[in-house]
């Protein structure tokens, strides 16, 4: 169960995307705040993974947080919706029917920050009407199939490259679950996505998020994942304020991925944490929680934009 924020309950209702696709979205906070802020979690989790961000967070503000298609609770996606670009159109109908009007932030870690970028690349008025601020969270712009998960050489090439041919399996796997330990999950994420002294915790959720994930969507979305090139989306983002936080021990998103993205953004705040991985909302949770509020505090003082049809 979310954590959510302490002494408040948080409110879950049914949303059905257009093509029939039950999401998992959770509110907390005031119905009828001024601010909301609309939190995309990553590849194979889910909303919990904002579980600690969300319990720091100011209670003023109203958060929505939901289950991408093909993850948690949320239904599974086809082969043929299976990408960032059906995610964007996804957030884009959870924007024009939960979050209508008032000032929207907009957070997303790894795949969603990058569902976020081709929400900028497919709907710019969308963006340029309603998105006051953007928080880019351990999230890469492209070159994604580059990567070598901080191992040296051709040693990391060929992780990268077993890791798309696992990818290409799993789209082909049609049981629901996968047929992994936990204790063999668990051992995987303490050494892909942390970094230095993670909470045996914080590693146990991260696990537990990923065996929930179904496998074919897993497999669809790494293959999109790989596919990735947001660069010059970005342009849509310039008026928006924004933040970028990473880990310096980031084997996923490293550092210069963060750098690449606030090259694009001149306005942008580049944040790196030491020693941090790419769970950073697990790994710092205070700190990511104080640079959404300080972003949600800057967009305030600005004129706000107005809801798209007024």
């Amino acid at each position: 169960m979310a954590q959510g924020i302490p002494g408040e309950r948080p409110v879950t209702r049914p949303f059905v995307t257009s093509d029939g696709t039950p999401l998992r979205v959770e509110q907390t906070g005031p119905a009828d705040a001024d601010d909301t802020l609309v939190l995309v979690h990553g590849w194979t989790q889910d909303h919990r993974s904002w579980d600690r961000v969300v319990a720091e967070l100011p209670r003023s503000i109203r958060v929505l947080r939901y289950d991408l298609r093909g993850h948690g609770e949320s239904g599974q996606a086809t082969p043929a919706t299976a990408t960032i670009d059906q995610l964007a159109d996804d957030l884009a109908e959870l924007i024009a029917r939960r979050v209508p009007e008032g000032r929207l932030v907009l957070a997303g870690h790894s795949m969603g920050g990058m569902t976020i970028m081709a929400l900028a690349d497919r709907h710019p008025e969308l963006v340029a009407n309603r998105v006051e601020g953007v928080a880019f969270v351990a999230t890469s712009c492209g070159g994604m199939n580059n990567i070598s998960l901080g191992l040296p050489g051709f040693v990391g090439r060929g992780a990268a490259k077993a890791e798309r041919r696992l990818a290409k399996l799993l789209v082909a796997y049609r049981r629901e679950a996968l047929p992994l330990r936990p204790g063999a999950v668990r051992a995987g994420a303490r050494w892909l996505v942390f970094g230095s002294k993670p909470r045996r915790a914080d590693v146990a959720s991260v696990a537990e998020q990923l065996l929930c994930a179904h496998p074919a969507s897993v497999g669809g979305f790494q293959n999109a994942i790989s596919l990735h090139e947001r660069r010059t989306a970005l342009a849509a983002l310039r008026t928006a304020t924004t933040v970028v936080l990473a880990g310096d021990a980031d084997r996923l998103c490293p550092a210069p991925h963060a750098r690449a993205i606030a090259d694009e953004l001149p306005g942008a705040r580049l944040v790196l944490f030491p020693g941090a991985g790419h769970m950073l909302q697990q790994e710092r949770a205070h700190e990511v929680a104080e640079q959404l509020g300080r972003l949600l505090t800057t967009v305030r003082t600005e004129k706000p934009k107005v809801a798209l049809g007024a």
